[in-house]
């Protein structure tokens, strides 16, 4: 079974990407939009190309794109931090049944789907930057045109007090592509009443 902690490489990577598709307020939604698109662009080519991923020699060859939801703005949201004052270690189970442990550090709330919903941010534990928060999550398209062991993202504070998600930057953990790897399940908290029909859909085998 490949290790679970191979995750964290891509992971890097697509954090450095939502990092530097955040837009500002002087920015144009052509803009956004474009970001996007290098973004999906480069996450394509790694998954294709790459030494690091998930996918075999002979589902690389396969592979012609990745399917993604049209980008929607109204997906991008402001969200409060609550911290949470006593922070605990969390078990994590994994899809292998092993678990991977986390720290839990906050809880982001933000209203959409017509309601305030609210996620558990977590950290590794060798997380070296404490702005920088591992989210996974699973929504009502999950099982169906999403991946049904849910979606990841990578999320940095950038408020004092708040932090954005974007959900349109959400993508499929390793094992979407590969069952020999073993992947964070969302944790119950993270598990939302509403469809998030943005970011990455399901890897089509």
């Amino acid at each position: 079974m490949k290790s679970s902690h191979l995750i964290l490489l891509v992971a890097s990577l697509v954090i450095l990407g939502a990092i530097t598709y955040m837009f500002t307020a002087a920015e144009s939604p052509e803009d956004y939009i474009e970001k996007i698109e290098k973004e999906r662009e480069r996450q394509f080519k790694y998954i294709r190309f790459n030494v690091e991923s998930p996918l075999t020699e002979e589902q690389k060859r396969g592979l012609q794109s990745l399917t993604f939801y049209p980008i929607n703005p109204a997906y991008r949201v402001k969200a409060r931090l609550l911290p949470i004052e006593i922070k605990k270690i969390r078990e994590v189970p994994l899809t292998d049944g092993s678990t991977e442990r986390y720290l839990e550090h906050s809880f982001a709330e933000f209203e959409l789907g017509g309601k305030t919903n609210k996620l558990l941010l977590m950290q590794s534990l060798d997380e070296s930057d404490m702005r920088n928060f591992f989210l996974a999550f699973a929504d009502e398209t999950s099982g169906k045109e999403t991946y049904g062991g849910g979606r990841y993202l990578n999320v940095r504070q950038d408020g004092k007090n708040s932090i954005t998600i974007d959900f349109n930057l959400a993508f499929n953990p390793y094992c979407a592509y590969n069952p020999d790897f073993a992947c964070p399940l969302p944790p119950r908290e993270n598990i939302l009443e509403i469809a998030l029909p943005v970011g990455e859909k399901n890897y089509d085998k």
